[in-house]
Protein backbone atom coordinates (compact mmCIF):
# COMPACT_ATOMS: atom_id res chain seq x y z
CA UNK A 1 0.00 0.00 0.00
CA UNK A 2 1.33 3.54 -1.03
CA UNK A 3 1.91 5.84 1.50
CA UNK A 4 -0.63 9.52 0.74
CA UNK A 5 1.06 12.59 -0.90
CA UNK A 6 1.75 15.86 0.63
CA UNK A 7 2.44 18.73 0.23
CA UNK A 8 1.39 21.86 -1.33
CA UNK A 9 0.32 20.32 -4.90
CA UNK A 10 -2.43 18.30 -2.29
CA UNK A 11 -5.24 21.00 -1.97
CA UNK A 12 -9.33 20.75 -1.31
CA UNK A 13 -10.91 23.38 -2.86
CA UNK A 14 -12.68 25.16 -0.24
CA UNK A 15 -9.63 25.92 1.46
CA UNK A 16 -8.91 28.38 -1.66
CA UNK A 17 -12.01 30.33 -2.43
CA UNK A 18 -11.17 32.85 -0.77
CA UNK A 19 -7.43 32.87 -1.59
CA UNK A 20 -5.65 35.59 -3.78
CA UNK A 21 -2.45 34.08 -3.27
CA UNK A 22 -2.29 32.62 -6.66
CA UNK A 23 -3.55 35.34 -8.44
CA UNK A 24 -1.59 37.32 -10.61
CA UNK A 25 -3.38 41.39 -10.63
CA UNK A 26 -1.32 42.92 -13.93
CA UNK A 27 0.11 46.42 -12.91
CA UNK A 28 -0.71 49.21 -15.74
CA UNK A 29 3.26 48.79 -16.66
CA UNK A 30 2.86 45.11 -17.30
CA UNK A 31 -0.06 45.48 -19.15
CA UNK A 32 1.57 48.11 -21.40
CA UNK A 33 4.69 45.62 -22.02
CA UNK A 34 1.97 42.96 -23.41
CA UNK A 35 0.10 45.53 -25.46
CA UNK A 36 3.97 45.65 -26.87
CA UNK A 37 4.32 41.75 -27.33
CA UNK A 38 2.79 41.44 -30.62
CA UNK A 39 4.64 43.84 -32.75
CA UNK A 40 8.16 42.92 -30.80
CA UNK A 41 7.62 39.58 -32.12
CA UNK A 42 6.91 39.95 -35.88
CA UNK A 43 10.55 39.54 -36.65
CA UNK A 44 10.52 38.36 -40.26
CA UNK A 45 10.67 34.50 -40.45
CA UNK A 46 9.75 33.58 -37.54
CA UNK A 47 6.89 31.21 -36.83
CA UNK A 48 5.14 30.93 -33.96
CA UNK A 49 6.79 27.75 -32.56
CA UNK A 50 10.10 28.99 -33.45
CA UNK A 51 9.52 32.10 -31.07
CA UNK A 52 11.46 32.45 -28.09
CA UNK A 53 11.86 34.59 -25.00
CA UNK A 54 13.76 36.98 -26.86
CA UNK A 55 10.79 37.66 -29.07
CA UNK A 56 8.84 38.89 -26.35
CA UNK A 57 10.28 41.82 -24.12
CA UNK A 58 8.79 41.93 -20.62
CA UNK A 59 10.52 44.00 -18.74
CA UNK A 60 8.60 43.79 -15.09
CA UNK A 61 6.53 40.85 -15.98
CA UNK A 62 9.12 38.79 -16.46
CA UNK A 63 10.11 38.71 -12.87
CA UNK A 64 6.11 37.60 -12.06
CA UNK A 65 6.37 34.99 -14.61
CA UNK A 66 9.61 33.30 -13.05
CA UNK A 67 7.36 33.19 -9.52
CA UNK A 68 4.70 31.85 -11.37
CA UNK A 69 6.91 28.95 -12.96
CA UNK A 70 8.28 27.94 -9.82
CA UNK A 71 4.35 27.65 -8.39
CA UNK A 72 3.84 25.59 -11.31
CA UNK A 73 6.75 23.60 -10.54
CA UNK A 74 6.68 22.78 -6.80
CA UNK A 75 3.67 24.67 -5.27
CA UNK A 76 0.04 24.55 -5.58
CA UNK A 77 0.58 23.93 -9.35
CA UNK A 78 -1.78 26.67 -10.72
CA UNK A 79 -1.69 30.46 -11.43
CA UNK A 80 -4.22 32.60 -12.27
CA UNK A 81 -3.12 36.28 -14.24
CA UNK A 82 -6.31 38.71 -14.51
CA UNK A 83 -5.61 41.58 -16.26
CA UNK A 84 -4.62 40.48 -20.04
CA UNK A 85 -5.49 43.32 -22.04
CA UNK A 86 -7.70 41.31 -24.62
CA UNK A 87 -10.37 43.98 -25.10
CA UNK A 88 -7.43 46.42 -27.18
CA UNK A 89 -6.16 43.36 -28.72
CA UNK A 90 -7.60 41.07 -31.96
CA UNK A 91 -7.44 37.31 -31.63
CA UNK A 92 -4.16 37.49 -33.83
CA UNK A 93 -2.13 39.69 -31.16
CA UNK A 94 -4.13 37.73 -28.20
CA UNK A 95 -2.60 35.17 -29.31
CA UNK A 96 0.81 36.48 -29.27
CA UNK A 97 0.26 37.61 -25.74
CA UNK A 98 -0.14 34.20 -24.94
CA UNK A 99 2.79 33.08 -26.83
CA UNK A 100 4.85 35.82 -24.97
CA UNK A 101 4.14 34.53 -21.71
CA UNK A 102 3.92 30.77 -22.50
CA UNK A 103 7.91 31.04 -23.62
CA UNK A 104 8.63 32.42 -20.31
CA UNK A 105 7.02 28.63 -18.83
CA UNK A 106 7.84 26.33 -21.82
CA UNK A 107 8.14 25.15 -25.55
CA UNK A 108 4.90 25.64 -27.11
CA UNK A 109 3.94 22.86 -28.72
CA UNK A 110 1.49 22.30 -31.35
CA UNK A 111 -2.37 21.96 -30.51
CA UNK A 112 -3.51 19.14 -32.92
CA UNK A 113 -2.61 17.19 -35.95
CA UNK A 114 -2.33 20.06 -38.83
CA UNK A 115 0.44 21.68 -36.48
CA UNK A 116 -1.02 24.47 -35.33
CA UNK A 117 0.34 26.40 -32.42
CA UNK A 118 -2.99 27.87 -31.31
CA UNK A 119 -6.69 27.20 -31.83
CA UNK A 120 -9.74 28.33 -30.08
CA UNK A 121 -12.15 27.08 -27.84
CA UNK A 122 -16.05 27.47 -28.27
CA UNK A 123 -19.20 25.90 -28.94
CA UNK A 124 -18.83 24.07 -32.36
CA UNK A 125 -21.90 22.40 -31.84
CA UNK A 126 -20.53 19.11 -31.31
CA UNK A 127 -21.17 16.52 -28.24
CA UNK A 128 -18.76 15.32 -25.97
CA UNK A 129 -20.63 11.76 -25.02
CA UNK A 130 -19.49 8.88 -27.50
CA UNK A 131 -16.19 10.63 -28.82
CA UNK A 132 -12.44 10.75 -27.82
CA UNK A 133 -12.91 14.41 -27.40
CA UNK A 134 -12.72 16.03 -23.69
CA UNK A 135 -12.25 19.88 -24.61
CA UNK A 136 -14.54 22.71 -24.68
CA UNK A 137 -16.20 22.26 -28.14
CA UNK A 138 -19.73 22.59 -26.84
CA UNK A 139 -21.51 23.70 -24.70
CA UNK A 140 -22.23 20.46 -22.63
CA UNK A 141 -20.28 19.69 -19.42
CA UNK A 142 -16.66 19.00 -20.26
CA UNK A 143 -16.00 16.30 -17.52
CA UNK A 144 -12.70 16.35 -15.32
CA UNK A 145 -9.33 15.67 -17.88
CA UNK A 146 -5.94 16.28 -17.67
CA UNK A 147 -4.40 16.98 -21.66
CA UNK A 148 -1.20 15.79 -22.94
CA UNK A 149 1.51 18.24 -22.28
CA UNK A 150 3.16 19.32 -18.94
CA UNK A 151 1.60 22.98 -19.15
CA UNK A 152 -2.11 24.56 -20.59
CA UNK A 153 -2.91 28.00 -20.63
CA UNK A 154 -6.20 29.14 -21.15
CA UNK A 155 -7.27 32.85 -22.42
CA UNK A 156 -10.73 34.31 -21.97
CA UNK A 157 -11.33 36.93 -24.53
CA UNK A 158 -14.85 36.50 -23.98
CA UNK A 159 -16.59 34.42 -21.53
CA UNK A 160 -20.19 32.83 -22.03
CA UNK A 161 -23.51 34.49 -21.20
CA UNK A 162 -24.16 32.15 -18.41
CA UNK A 163 -22.61 29.00 -16.94
CA UNK A 164 -18.47 27.58 -18.32
CA UNK A 165 -17.62 27.62 -14.76
CA UNK A 166 -14.26 26.24 -14.88
CA UNK A 167 -13.27 23.29 -12.19
CA UNK A 168 -10.11 22.41 -11.17
CA UNK A 169 -8.90 19.70 -8.62
CA UNK A 170 -5.47 18.15 -6.87
CA UNK A 171 -4.81 14.98 -8.59
CA UNK A 172 -3.00 13.76 -5.35
CA UNK A 173 -6.08 14.94 -3.34
CA UNK A 174 -8.16 12.78 -5.38
CA UNK A 175 -5.66 9.84 -5.21
CA UNK A 176 -5.09 10.36 -1.55
CA UNK A 177 -8.77 10.19 -0.88
CA UNK A 178 -9.50 7.27 -3.60
CA UNK A 179 -6.83 5.56 -1.46
CA UNK A 180 -8.99 5.94 1.73
CA UNK A 181 -12.43 4.97 -0.03
CA UNK A 182 -11.01 1.80 -1.65
CA UNK A 183 -7.25 0.46 -1.05
CA UNK A 184 -8.10 -2.05 -3.54
CA UNK A 185 -8.94 0.26 -6.34
CA UNK A 186 -5.81 2.69 -5.98
CA UNK A 187 -3.32 0.33 -7.35
CA UNK A 188 -5.49 -0.28 -10.75
CA UNK A 189 -3.91 3.76 -11.53
CA UNK A 190 -0.71 2.18 -11.55
CA UNK A 191 -1.69 -0.15 -14.27
CA UNK A 192 -1.71 0.25 -18.21
CA UNK A 193 -4.83 1.50 -19.75
CA UNK A 194 -5.44 2.55 -23.10
CA UNK A 195 -6.35 6.07 -24.21
CA UNK A 196 -7.71 6.49 -28.15
CA UNK A 197 -5.16 9.09 -29.64
CA UNK A 198 -6.89 8.75 -33.34
CA UNK A 199 -6.62 12.71 -33.81
CA UNK A 200 -3.14 13.10 -32.66
CA UNK A 201 -1.47 9.94 -34.36
CA UNK A 202 0.04 10.45 -37.89
CA UNK A 203 -0.09 7.46 -40.40
CA UNK A 204 1.49 3.97 -39.61
CA UNK A 205 1.48 5.01 -35.51
CA UNK A 206 -0.56 3.18 -33.13
CA UNK A 207 -3.56 5.30 -32.57
CA UNK A 208 -3.95 4.41 -28.71
CA UNK A 209 -1.67 5.09 -26.17
CA UNK A 210 -0.92 2.38 -23.37
CA UNK A 211 0.12 4.28 -20.07
CA UNK A 212 -0.22 4.07 -16.62
CA UNK A 213 -2.80 6.72 -15.42
CA UNK A 214 -0.68 7.03 -11.91
CA UNK A 215 2.95 7.74 -11.52
CA UNK A 216 5.05 7.81 -8.61
CA UNK A 217 8.52 9.74 -8.57
CA UNK A 218 9.92 10.18 -5.40
CA UNK A 219 7.16 12.19 -3.05
CA UNK A 220 5.56 13.15 -6.22
CA UNK A 221 2.19 12.15 -8.40
CA UNK A 222 1.86 12.35 -12.32
CA UNK A 223 -2.11 11.97 -13.27
CA UNK A 224 -2.56 11.20 -17.27
CA UNK A 225 -6.22 10.97 -17.04
CA UNK A 226 -9.37 10.98 -19.83
CA UNK A 227 -12.66 9.52 -19.46
CA UNK A 228 -13.79 10.30 -23.02
CA UNK A 229 -10.50 8.85 -24.17
CA UNK A 230 -10.38 5.60 -21.91
CA UNK A 231 -14.09 4.71 -23.06
CA UNK A 232 -12.57 6.02 -26.71
CA UNK A 233 -9.97 3.11 -26.89
CA UNK A 234 -12.47 0.29 -26.23
CA UNK A 235 -13.29 -0.02 -29.81
CA UNK A 236 -9.98 0.12 -30.99
CA UNK A 237 -8.21 -3.29 -32.32
CA UNK A 238 -5.52 -4.38 -29.94
CA UNK A 239 -6.94 -2.98 -26.99
CA UNK A 240 -8.34 -5.67 -24.40
CA UNK A 241 -11.78 -5.98 -23.04
CA UNK A 242 -12.10 -3.82 -19.86
CA UNK A 243 -12.34 -4.95 -16.33
CA UNK A 244 -15.18 -3.97 -14.65
CA UNK A 245 -13.09 -2.70 -11.36
CA UNK A 246 -11.62 -0.21 -13.93
CA UNK A 247 -15.22 1.14 -14.66
CA UNK A 248 -15.39 0.97 -11.12
CA UNK A 249 -12.02 2.75 -10.75
CA UNK A 250 -12.85 5.75 -13.50
CA UNK A 251 -16.49 5.91 -11.68
CA UNK A 252 -15.00 6.70 -8.34
CA UNK A 253 -11.92 8.84 -10.06
CA UNK A 254 -14.77 10.85 -12.33
CA UNK A 255 -17.03 11.23 -8.59
CA UNK A 256 -14.21 12.40 -6.21
CA UNK A 257 -12.93 14.92 -8.90
CA UNK A 258 -16.11 16.46 -8.82
CA UNK A 259 -17.12 16.39 -5.17
CA UNK A 260 -17.29 20.27 -3.36
CA UNK A 261 -14.86 19.20 -0.92
CA UNK A 262 -12.17 18.64 -3.40
CA UNK A 263 -12.67 21.26 -6.43
CA UNK A 264 -12.02 24.46 -6.81
CA UNK A 265 -14.87 26.63 -9.23
CA UNK A 266 -13.51 29.57 -10.51
CA UNK A 267 -15.23 32.20 -13.23
CA UNK A 268 -13.21 32.91 -15.82
CA UNK A 269 -13.70 36.74 -17.04
CA UNK A 270 -12.13 38.34 -20.38
CA UNK A 271 -8.33 38.92 -19.63
CA UNK A 272 -7.89 36.06 -17.25
CA UNK A 273 -5.04 33.33 -18.15
CA UNK A 274 -5.33 30.32 -16.32
CA UNK A 275 -2.04 28.21 -16.13
CA UNK A 276 -1.82 24.89 -15.00
CA UNK A 277 0.14 21.90 -14.31
CA UNK A 278 -1.20 18.72 -16.49
CA UNK A 279 0.50 16.55 -13.97
CA UNK A 280 -0.80 17.54 -10.65
CA UNK A 281 -4.36 19.50 -11.63
CA UNK A 282 -7.25 18.16 -13.68
CA UNK A 283 -9.81 20.58 -15.09
CA UNK A 284 -13.27 20.64 -16.00
CA UNK A 285 -15.96 23.13 -17.77
CA UNK A 286 -19.79 23.12 -16.81
CA UNK A 287 -22.30 23.50 -19.08
CA UNK A 288 -22.86 26.76 -20.10
CA UNK A 289 -25.49 29.57 -22.23
CA UNK A 290 -23.90 31.22 -25.09
CA UNK A 291 -25.00 34.77 -26.46
CA UNK A 292 -27.30 34.12 -29.84
CA UNK A 293 -25.36 36.18 -31.94
CA UNK A 294 -21.82 34.10 -32.45
CA UNK A 295 -21.52 35.38 -36.41
CA UNK A 296 -20.69 38.84 -34.63
CA UNK A 297 -18.24 37.50 -31.99
CA UNK A 298 -21.01 37.91 -29.24
CA UNK A 299 -19.79 34.24 -28.09
CA UNK A 300 -17.53 32.47 -25.36
CA UNK A 301 -13.74 32.28 -27.05
CA UNK A 302 -11.01 31.10 -25.23
CA UNK A 303 -7.40 30.69 -26.24
CA UNK A 304 -5.25 27.43 -25.05
CA UNK A 305 -1.93 26.87 -25.16
CA UNK A 306 0.20 23.57 -24.77
CA UNK A 307 3.73 24.00 -23.38
CA UNK A 308 6.55 21.93 -22.54
CA UNK A 309 8.96 22.55 -19.54
CA UNK A 310 12.07 23.82 -20.87
CA UNK A 311 14.06 21.30 -18.81
CA UNK A 312 13.35 17.68 -19.73
CA UNK A 313 12.49 15.92 -16.77
CA UNK A 314 11.96 12.84 -17.68
CA UNK A 315 13.66 9.77 -16.22
CA UNK A 316 15.89 7.24 -17.25
CA UNK A 317 14.16 4.25 -19.29
CA UNK A 318 10.63 6.13 -19.18
CA UNK A 319 10.58 7.65 -22.74
CA UNK A 320 7.18 7.37 -24.39
CA UNK A 321 6.32 4.73 -26.23
CA UNK A 322 2.98 3.80 -28.22
CA UNK A 323 1.73 0.31 -29.06
CA UNK A 324 0.71 -3.04 -27.72
CA UNK A 325 2.88 -3.94 -24.94
CA UNK A 326 3.72 0.13 -24.27
CA UNK A 327 4.04 1.97 -20.89
CA UNK A 328 4.26 5.78 -20.89
CA UNK A 329 5.39 7.49 -17.18
CA UNK A 330 4.36 11.00 -17.34
CA UNK A 331 7.13 12.96 -15.73
CA UNK A 332 7.88 15.57 -18.31
CA UNK A 333 6.12 15.66 -21.87
CA UNK A 334 8.27 16.21 -24.42
CA UNK A 335 6.56 16.98 -27.97
CA UNK A 336 6.71 13.88 -29.31
CA UNK A 337 4.19 12.62 -26.17
CA UNK A 338 1.88 15.05 -27.20
CA UNK A 339 1.78 15.24 -30.71
CA UNK A 340 3.74 13.71 -34.02
CA UNK A 341 2.83 16.10 -36.39
CA UNK A 342 2.32 14.71 -40.35
CA UNK A 343 4.55 17.77 -41.91
CA UNK A 344 7.97 17.30 -39.93
CA UNK A 345 11.05 17.26 -41.99
CA UNK A 346 12.70 13.97 -42.55
CA UNK A 347 16.18 15.19 -41.78
CA UNK A 348 17.57 12.93 -38.89
CA UNK A 349 17.98 14.92 -35.51
CA UNK A 350 18.59 14.27 -32.21
CA UNK A 351 15.58 13.81 -30.10
CA UNK A 352 16.38 11.05 -26.93
CA UNK A 353 13.06 8.83 -29.30
CA UNK A 354 15.14 7.33 -32.26
CA UNK A 355 13.64 7.91 -35.56
CA UNK A 356 11.20 10.98 -33.93
CA UNK A 357 12.19 14.16 -35.32
CA UNK A 358 10.84 17.27 -32.78
CA UNK A 359 11.58 20.38 -34.50
CA UNK A 360 8.58 22.49 -34.94
CA UNK A 361 6.56 22.74 -37.31
CA UNK A 362 7.02 24.85 -40.30
CA UNK A 363 3.88 26.60 -41.16
CA UNK A 364 2.53 30.05 -39.78
CA UNK A 365 0.53 27.59 -37.14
Amino acid sequence: MRGPFTGPAVWHGPDLADCDERVLRLSSRQIAELRAAPHTARTPGTTPLRTAVAHFLLPTLAGELEGAAEELASGRRWVLIKGVPVGELGEADAGAVLRAVGQYLGRPLPQGADGHALRRIGDTGGTVAGSAHSDCRTRARAPFHTEESDLLGLLCLRPARSGAVTSLVSSAAVHNALADLRPDLVERLYRTHFFDRRDRHAPGECPYLAAPIATRYGAALSMRYDRCRLEAARSLAGVPRPEPADTELYDLVDRLAGSPRLRLDLHLEAGDLLLLDNHAVMHARSEFEDFDEPERGHHRHLLPLRLARHRDTDPPGTATTYGPRAKAARRGTAPRDVIRLRSLSTTPTRTGHEGRDRRPHRGDG
